[in-house]
């Protein structure tokens, strides 16, 4: 192994133990849940990874919200998640996911600690707030970036979001036309998605036709995906019901609807979830444009 690579492995590990800190100095408990399970959550964009009649979770949602159910309050776990034709330069179909919840909290607490928790990693590096990707020198003392996605669509896409939506452009321009510019003077919150684009979210009260789910980059890439919990078991099932119609639609399997984690669901308190991804985070850290700078090993050369 060159001195590069070690080095990256080096920084891998420091931002892994960073985050174990952080989330332990701040009374969260680190729990640790089934990789291989009977169901995973219904979404029409993730092509799951199956092992005999289970599947490879995509990700320990449905089983850390089922703690909260129990009575858990503050919960992280890092894990290996799974999916299927996933592969690039910021894509690996085994992927290292950073997931937490809290009870009581909100997406804009979410956005607070996602805030705290990228300077406790840039500080145990010795970055001096501030992070230097390829070209770009990221402030983490000044205002981080806010945007709704209506805002981003205004200032930076080629037409409307609700004409992006209507014709099932949205993916295509968020990727092209407006990820480019978020998160590289400082980092980025992308917040406020439509409905339709957040299947497990509350909705906002007073604009329901949008949901309390964010998004966060640096230097143009996408890193985590939060939300406020939507705890109705109901509507829940509706809108799961409606991701396999999608995914019907697309010649697409349907998921087993997880009837166990629906039964639980309503038991949830008020609570706010976010997913980051470690590997892209790293990347970051590294300054390096590739994913498999990061990793051990590539899927290729097992």
């Amino acid at each position: 192994m060159d001195t590069k690579s070690y080095r990256h492995l080096e920084i891998r590990s420091l931002v892994i133990q960073a985050i174990r800190d952080f989330f332990t100095n701040n009374l969260y408990l680190e729990i640790d849940t089934p990789i291989r399970c009977p169901c995973i959550i219904p979404e029409a964009q993730i092509n799951p990874v199956t092992s005999e009649n289970f599947y490879l979770q995509a990700s320990p949602e449905l089983c850390m919200k089922r703690m909260l159910s129990k009575g858990f309050d503050n919960i992280f776990q890092i894990c290996k998640c799974f999916r299927k034709n996933e592969r690039g330069p910021q894509h690996l179909p085994e992927l290292t996911l950073l997931e937490w919840y809290a009870k009581g909290d909100t997406y804009l607490d979410l956005m607070d600690q996602c805030q705290g928790l990228i300077k406790f990693i840039a500080a145990r590096l010795n970055l001096e707030n501030q992070i230097r990707y390829q070209d770009k020198t990221i402030s983490l003392n000044h205002p981080w970036q806010k945007l709704t996605v209506q805002q981003a669509f205004d200032r930076y896409a080629e037409k409307s979001l609700n004409d992006a939506l209507n014709d099932n452009s949205f993916d295509e321009i968020l990727s092209f036309q407006i990820e480019p510019h978020l998160g590289n003077t400082t980092p980025a919150f992308l917040y406020d998605y439509p409905a339709s684009l957040a299947s497990l979210a509350k909705l906002i009260p007073d604009n329901p036709q949008y949901a309390q789910r964010f998004e966060f980059y640096l230097a143009g890439i996408e890193l985590a995906n939060g939300f406020t919990e939507l705890t109705d078991p109901v509507e829940q099932k509706l809108r799961f019901e409606k991701e396999n119609r999608i995914r019907s639609s697309h010649n697409k399997a349907p998921i087993p609807m997880p009837d166990k984690f629906l039964k639980d669901l309503g038991k949830i308190p008020d609570a706010a979830g976010i997913a980051l991804g470690i590997d892209r985070l790293v990347m970051i850290f590294c300054d390096t444009t590739s994913i498999d700078d990061v990793v051990a090993f590539t899927p290729e050369i097992l």
